[in-house]
């Protein structure tokens, strides 16, 4: 009660923001053309005359050497993308500070060959076998191979070394480390200078206003000092850009934040100093910023977060608080959208619209969030190497295991543990541990997709923890793995992630049991997991299906119930060949997507291939549809596919068996289509089609087909 009444005091759900916040549009732009917007042409030129000039018949290899932030990987994909065709194969690979070092072999044999290696991060092989794999494929091919972040000579003098074969093909060799005892080590040495005046004068007026040509001439001054403070270095640049893109016209704000950064980056105190622009951008947060910018330490070195999935992480945290009329998913979002547009966090997997779908830490801000995280008590994270001990045991909330094997903590009492986070090493199951976990009562947050089972049947006392938000299940050694039915005990999960269990069926009984709390549920990737028929209309809260099969017309119907989805991606999948059973599901489906008002991005596909027809009326145009995707239609577009029902669509890719030349006539009606993908599966011939009307000023709008004739994807300029 107490607690209680000194949160009214203070009025702490007051704080929370009340508007979304929006990518900045500038984002992809600034990120595709940073090559240019940092200057580092010359240094590329180097890079790529010392590669040149190297041994006309042995490897040659050239080290990149500078601190955190300078730019050193930045210019290795540059040099990469440059010159990457007058190779047989290449591949770019990070090491890490904490490397796995049969993770990087198998990281480098699918990098050089992707089909051949597809599934080579699935197969329990030792780095003496990985590295004759690696020899045997080089052998005879001329490779450029891209080595980034060494962090000793260990690591390159017992594995990497071994691996990349001396073949006499001219192949070529790039590693990028923050060590120059390491670059002179490896050999090639190539020390990266920091950015010319200029060059950081059109980074930073870039990313403030657009354009150096542009910027107030009143700021002339205090920008000057604040650049002659970030010494040339991109990442204090950019950090200290980003904490003035909301401030742009405010010169007081301008000299506060010159006179906070302290006495500049020169010297010995370089990595001192960017801590202090780095510290700087951190206070500057509101305090729930703070709080997810240090839960990211929970993940490893480079590693790719997932935008969806972090989200729904921060929700049952509890750290994202409802605002108005916006959901807690879209708050979340606005919460991550504000740390890109602050650049502390970096865009990863950039959708065609510019959206990232991932994020990661750059390792100066990692390194950064890692001690406030530690200094806060905060996360407490178990490295492989036996980093982190658990002494203060009995103070550990956020637990995150990195490619542990040791199971020691197990068996420690931890009575306050909350979130509780797992990444094991490839083909270790954590079955012996998981009777542990039903002790662990305030749990909100359980997530083992990064590890696997012999069998899921073990977590069926996962079912006792009634505190649970978030439940990511790990892989199964069964093909066919079953879902606890326990876990419908779980009255408050909010998160329920089945993309790497292999359950292909939820039990009527769980999707009953979690009833209006569920609000996302991700099926089996690839293949997706059957919806039961019983209890679905229960899931009134629920705002993402994903990778849900549709394997009835009552299942279809049911659908309907959901009004709550902002993004649906079902799978139909009938184990009828009927055609009157595909059209009445089908039908069904279009039928309950008229009562999806709030739905946002939408994917329908049929299974096996199977031709569906979705030209069926809707009750209610769908509004706030901004993605849609479509798989195998019989026809182009149906009929509710029009600029009267789609206002906002931006994205449209469709995958035809015919051409129906009239409904192209459509697509130039929608006022918002940005990007257009349009495949035809069984096409007689293909006719020049001259762009007019609106399509006379759009971009080029490429069509892939794929005829009886030629059995491979063609893009043709329509």
């Amino acid at each position: 009660m107490e607690l209680a009444n000194r949160r009214d005091r203070y009025k702490v759900d007051d704080i929370a923001p009340t508007k979304k916040t929006h990518v900045d549009p500038r984002l992809e732009a600034l990120y595709t053309k940073i090559t240019e917007l940092v200057g580092i042409g010359e240094a590329k030129e180097e890079v790529i005359t010392r590669l040149a000039n190297g041994d006309q018949q042995e490897t040659t290899v050239v080290s990149i050497a500078g601190f955190g932030g300078l730019g050193k990987t930045t210019l290795a994909r540059a040099v990469h993308d440059e010159i990457n065709k007058e190779f047989d194969c290449t591949a770019f690979v990070s090491v890490s500070r904490n490397p796995n070092m049969e993770k990087l072999l198998k990281d480098i044999l699918y990098g050089l060959d992707k089909e051949k290696f597809e599934d080579i991060h699935s197969k329990m092989l030792d780095e003496r076998i990985l590295i004759d794999k690696a020899i045997e494929f080089l052998k005879n091919k001329r490779y450029l191979i891209i080595i980034d972040d060494i962090w000793d000579e260990e690591s390159w003098d017992k594995v990497i070394r071994h691996a990349l074969i001396e073949n006499n093909m001219r192949s070529r060799i790039i590693t990028t480390t923050r060590i120059i005892d390491v670059a002179e080590h490896v050999g090639g040495c190539y020390r990266l200078k920091p950015l010319s005046e200029e060059s950081s004068e059109m980074l930073f007026y870039g990313r403030i206003f657009g354009s150096k040509d542009i910027f107030p001439r009143q700021f002339s001054e205090v920008s000057k000092k604040i650049l002659k403070k970030c010494g040339g270095i991109p990442l204090a640049i950019i950090t200290a850009s980003g904490l003035l893109a909301n401030k742009s016209e405010n010169i007081k704000e301008w000299f506060k934040v010159c006179d906070s950064i302290g006495s500049g980056l020169g010297g010995n105190h370089v990595m001192d100093n960017m801590r202090k622009i780095l510290l700087l951008s951190y206070y500057d947060l509101p305090f729930h910023l703070k709080t997810c910018l240090l839960y990211l330490s929970i993940f490893p070195e480079d590693y790719a977060i997932n935008k969806t999935q972090l989200i729904w992480r921060w929700v049952a945290e509890g750290f994202v608080q409802q605002a108005g009329d916006q959901s807690l998913f879209e708050i979340g979002e606005s919460y991550f959208n504000e740390l890109l547009n602050r650049s502390l966090i970096q865009p990863a997997y950039m959708d065609m619209d510019g959206t990232p779908r991932a994020c990661r830490l750059h390792d100066t801000v990692l390194d950064l969030v890692i001690s406030l995280s530690i200094k806060e008590h905060f996360i407490t994270t178990i490295l492989g190497d036996g980093k982190h001990s658990l002494e203060s045991k009995h103070q550990v909330r956020w637990l995150s295991l990195l490619n542990n094997n040791n199971t020691a903590w197990s068996v420690m009492k931890m009575p306050k543990l909350r979130s509780l986070t797992i990444f094991k090493p490839a083909g270790v199951a954590i079955d012996p541990i998981t009777p542990t976990l039903s002790c662990y009562h305030l749990l909100r947050v359980l997530d083992l997709q990064g590890c696997n089972v012999e069998d899921l049947a073990s977590l069926g006392l996962v079912g006792s923890l009634t505190h649970l938000r978030y439940l990511g299940l790990p892989s199964s050694s069964k093909r066919s793995a079953k879902l606890p039915i326990e876990i419908g005990k779980l009255r408050f999960l909010q998160t329920l992630d089945l993309s790497k269990a292999g359950v292909k069926e939820v039990p009527s009984s769980v999707i009953t049991g979690l009833g209006r709390q569920l609000m996302c549920l991700r099926g089996l990737n690839d293949s997706g997991t059957d919806l039961p028929l019983d209890g679905l209309e229960n899931l009134t809260s629920l705002e993402v299906l994903e990778l849900a099969t549709v394997t009835s017309k009552c299942i279809a119907k049911k659908l309907g119930h959901l009004t709550q989805l902002r993004v649906l991606h079902v799978i139909v999948r009938l184990y009828t060949p009927d055609d009157d059973e595909w059209s009445a599901c089908t039908n069904a489906l279009v039928e309950s997507l008229g009562k999806l008002t709030r739905i946002e991005s939408l994917q329908i596909q049929p299974l096996r291939f199977h031709p569906i027809d979705l030209d069926g009326s809707m009750a209610e145009p769908l509004e706030n549809l901004s993605r849609l995707v479509c798989f195998d239609l019989t026809t182009l577009l149906p009929a509710w596919i029009q600029a009267a029902s789609l206002p906002i669509l931006s994205y449209l890719a469709i995958d035809v068996l015919h051409e129906q030349r009239d409904d192209i006539k459509v697509l130039g009606t929608l006022p918002c289509l940005r990007h257009l993908v349009f495949r035809v599966s069984l096409a007689p011939e293909m006719e020049r089609f001259v762009p007019t009307g609106r399509y006379a000023k759009a971009p080029k709008l490429y069509v892939p087909c794929r005829t009886r004739a030629f059995p491979e994807w063609w893009w043709i300029y329509r």
